[in-house]
């Protein structure tokens, strides 16, 4: 039972809804159109959302020619003599172990070059390790820890430069 509303005047009638009908005729599902799938060319800025009559020409903009970086050395300088070569480096210390060629002999106080294949630096020898014992000179029959400024790598060959 529905609760009704004192009558104060006119009254009106509730009507009840109806549910609409179920359509009859049939759906008709609309087929899109395809179009050709054209080949992506290189070099061009992505047109993809974008509608070809919206489609505006991207200005190309000059760029300044930039100066060549000046070539790495891949040759030593004359002024320098080939000792040796890298045989292992410690990260977290900083240390080379070099092995020396025959003859050759360095000592605290000398510059030295190392090159490689990444590695381009020179430095002056301040501390040189043998058996973790500090020495002042080193030859060619001694493996040896160095301290270096920079990274060094395996088979990064060592110059002495003269003086």
């Amino acid at each position: 039972m529905a609760k009704r509303k004192k009558a104060t005047g006119k009254t009106k009638a509730k009507r009840n809804k109806t549910r609409a009908k179920a359509s009859t005729r049939k759906k008709t599902t609309t087929v899109r159109k395809t179009r050709p799938i054209a080949k992506k060319t290189t070099g061009k800025a992505s047109l993809r959302g974008v509608l070809p009559r919206k489609a505006k020409p991207i200005p190309v903009k000059p760029t300044a020619v930039k100066p060549t970086p000046t070539p790495r050395r891949t040759q030593p300088v004359p002024a320098e003599q080939c000792i040796g070569v890298v045989t292992h480096y410690y990260s977290q210390l900083s240390v080379a172990i070099l092995q020396l060629e025959r003859g050759a002999t360095l000592r605290v106080g000398d510059v030295i070059h190392i090159l490689g294949h990444t590695t381009d630096f020179s430095q002056r020898v301040e501390s040189l390790e043998v058996d973790r014992k500090s020495v002042l000179e080193v030859g060619s029959n001694d493996d040896f820890g160095l301290k270096v400024i920079d990274h060094a790598r395996e088979h990064d060959v060592v110059f002495k430069v003269r003086s």
